[in-house]
């Protein structure tokens, strides 16, 4: 796992044809808005979290997002732990995101 600030997270993610963004943050969180093409995957309820990620491409990287990055850093470690190749945290979580409006989630 790797934590990266903002902008060297959001150009990997554009030059990295095996990208997938993760959000971590809980149902209530995500009402607020989400980072286009983020798979949701609540890191606060452990065994959901866990069967979910078990169902990912090991040989994708990710890149993991949550509130203040301390969720978001653990779930890379998880990955990490369970044999993934890559993984890299943002530094300051979607708290910091200043680049690009997060877009709304409507659930629906």
């Amino acid at each position: 796992m790797r934590n990266l600030f903002q902008k060297e997270w959001r150009t990997q993610i554009y030059s990295d044809k095996n990208a997938v963004i993760i959000d971590a943050r809980t149902p209530e969180e995500w009402a607020s808005g989400i980072l286009k093409n983020a798979i949701m995957i609540n890191f606060l309820e452990p065994i959901f979290f866990l069967k979910e990620v078990h169902k990912l491409d090991e040989t994708k990287t990710y890149y993991i997002y949550s509130r203040s990055g301390i969720r978001s850093g653990k779930a890379c470690e998880i990955l990490e732990d369970i044999g993934f190749n890559e993984s890299y945290n943002l530094a300051g979580g979607i708290n910091e995101w200043n680049l690009e409006k997060i877009i709304p989630n409507d659930f629906s």
